[in-house]
């Protein structure tokens, strides 16, 4: 199919005289034209690097987008820019398919310039493009089959036939620099097409293990444990959400009937230090994914050796998210801290010692021993952050050591305790 892109980009050339480029709806290089001048100052940085480099600078592609080309349906002119990097004027031959753009295609400006009859010609050549580019995504919309495989497979024979497939179908890009993002809980359809996603290489739904809402919130009940016996009628406590399940608590149900899901969504890179492009496509879809949606970004690879590592970092991440909201909605794996761990460890009961702090009649409790730990011990700066005064904290993390028989004046136990009070909101 490449070599059709290059017929069409050659004839193109020959229709206007002057060398032309093919790049996607993500300026990233398709092909181009052969440019056999003698004058040397007829090049122009911009499509040396495009040629080069295989895609353009931000600052170019806002300049471009600056002048509606998402939007056009006909030729548009654009002045440089030098300040932007774009030392040449162009032309730009939107390449569309039912109301769609796919790409672009771009020759350098000088007068007298294309008549209107060539340019009409060059834009039936560039609509031919369009098909091609629309049939190569429709294919790439197929690919959610060869994603939820390599997906869910275990490591083994079975994995490595279904990561050898999805690289088969990608083609050349199955090398290239990725991204995959985890959107949960999903509830659109099972596999949304990557031409309503830029970027995206891959889509597909699979079962989502983690919560179907976001965290639950404390409804207040009764007298408010503020009022300690210590605390001498201090202030009440702000009630933040606690990590015990609570039965007085509500929970915004899943947006949809049936096992809860998540999507995942393969998102192409330009290089690894701009998750822009994975961000993008995150934001996107947890519009319709519904409010109760978070997402999580693994970090980004080349290749595809590793997707099933990356499918536990970005839903790590969302899990992470869900449960931490300092995090979300949109968290990535490089930056959850010591969620990195805890969203390893298997699914298991709480432990023992922290087993009775974590039911319902004791979420204060178990709220003030996790911003005391939160505040590294500190007791002004946790208190200050609970609304308390000191000797109602005092007061408080007594009586955790009573249900817990934990020392929070020994660190292995100040270690078990935070573990377990951050395990408990995964």
């Amino acid at each position: 199919m490449k070599g059709d892109y290059q017929e069409l980009v050659d004839e193109i050339s020959a229709l206007l005289g002057a060398p032309a480029t093919l790049e996607n709806r993500d300026f990233g290089l398709i092909a181009f034209g052969a440019h056999d001048s003698d004058d040397d100052s007829a090049m122009d940085p911009v499509r040396t690097r495009s040629i080069l480099t295989r895609k353009s600078t931000p600052a170019v592609r806002a300049w471009f987008e600056g002048f509606g080309i998402t939007r056009a349906t006909g030729p548009v002119r654009i002045p440089a820019a030098p300040d932007a990097g774009v030392y040449r004027d162009r032309i730009c031959l939107p390449v569309r398919h039912r109301g769609v753009v796919l790409g672009y295609v771009w020759l350098l400006d000088a007068e007298p310039g294309p008549s209107h009859q060539q340019l009409t010609a060059a834009m039936e050549v560039a609509a031919r493009i369009g098909e091609l580019l629309a049939d190569e995504e429709r294919a790439g919309a197929d690919l959610s089959r060869e994603l939820r495989a390599a997906l869910t497979a275990e490591r083994g024979w079975q994995y490595d036939m279904a990561v050898a497939a999805l690289r088969t179908a990608l083609g050349p890009d199955a090398e290239g620099l990725h991204a995959l993002v985890c959107v949960a809980p999903w509830s659109g359809e099972d596999s949304p097409s990557p031409r309503t996603v830029p970027g995206a290489a891959a889509l597909c739904a699979l079962p989502w293990r983690g919560p179907a809402g976001p965290y639950p919130t404390a409804a207040p009940r009764g007298p408010s444990p503020g009022a300690d016996p210590a605390s001498g009628g201090g202030a009440r406590s702000a009630r933040p959400a606690s990590p015990g399940p609570d039965p007085g608590r509500t929970t915004t149900p899943a947006p949809s009937a049936g096992p809860p899901r998540a999507l995942a969504v393969l998102v192409r890179l330009r290089s690894a230090d701009n998750l822009s492009p994975a961000t993008t496509a995150a934001e996107r879809l947890r519009g319709p994914a519904g409010p109760a949606a978070v997402a999580g970004v693994a970090a980004p690879r080349r290749g595809l050796g590793d997707l099933d590592r990356c499918w536990h970092e970005a839903t790590a991440a969302a899990r992470a998210a869900h449960a931490q909201p300092r995090l979300g909605p949109l968290a990535h794996w490089s930056e959850l801290g010591p969620y990195r761990l805890l969203t390893a460890l298997p699914p298991a009961e709480p432990d023992p010692a922290v087993r009775t702090l974590l039911g319902p009649a004791h979420t204060e409790l178990a709220r003030t021993a996790e911003v005391f730990l939160d505040h590294a011990g500190q007791a002004g700066r946790a208190a200050a952050a609970l609304g308390i005064h000191r000797q109602t904290l005092y007061y408080r993390l007594s009586r955790v050591e009573q249900l817990t028989g934990l020392d929070l004046d020994t660190g292995e136990d100040r270690l078990l305790l935070h573990m377990a009070l951050k395990t408990a909101r995964l």
